[in-house]
């Protein structure tokens, strides 16, 4: 008699379902971001939203700059102590030697308010989508603020923004997207 089992994740899945885990050393007080990228089924880097290496983060700080600023969420990452889990991930790949042409990138978030998790739209701000864009990265896999996962095609958006300017691009971060997140 075979016995049932529960349903396996898709890869898709499974990979964002690491970047949850990655997400939660994040050491920003606003939001926890976790990202891997993977190539040829195999995870190649990692990387999770704070400060630079040997810097204090807002954690041991006790402060947020941009909440002490009144800056609001998705703007003026230029007056943040953190680096983005998209730019660490690329970074840590850097940092080893390895290649990420033709990667997938695996991006999870959560929104941090009065103490409690939000599920948030898990796409990159203008800076890193840039950076994926140069980094040969393939596809793009995050969530919208549901929890459903959103997958884009890499070359699309160099194609997209080839055509037209990227400021008209239709898919932007606001940081204004948070839902309650359940699990």
């Amino acid at each position: 008699m075979m016995r049932k089992t529960a349903q396996r994740p898709s890869k898709d899945q499974y990979y964002l379902n690491i970047a949850r885990e990655v997400s939660k050393r994040a050491t920003c007080m606003r939001a926890h971001f976790g990202c891997i990228i993977v190539k040829d089924d195999q995870i190649i880097s990692t990387g999770y939203v704070g400060a630079p290496r040997k810097t204090k983060d807002c954690l041991e700080r006790g402060n947020c700059l941009r909440q002490q600023l009144h800056i609001p969420s998705g703007q003026q990452y230029e007056l943040c102590r953190s680096v983005h889990a998209e730019q660490n991930a690329i970074i840590n790949a850097a940092r080893a030697g390895v290649s990420l042409l033709g990667g997938n990138m695996y991006l999870y978030g959560v929104k941090i308010v009065d103490g409690k998790e939000y599920q948030t739209f898990a796409y990159p701000c203008f800076i890193c989508k840039k950076m994926i864009i140069n980094a040969g990265i393939k596809k793009f896999i995050g969530h919208n603020e549901q929890g459903e996962m959103i997958v884009h095609d890499v070359e699309q958006w160099a194609l997209d923004w080839a055509e037209s300017d990227m400021i008209d691009d239709k898919q932007k971060y606001t940081g204004s997207y948070i839902v309650p997140h359940t699990s």
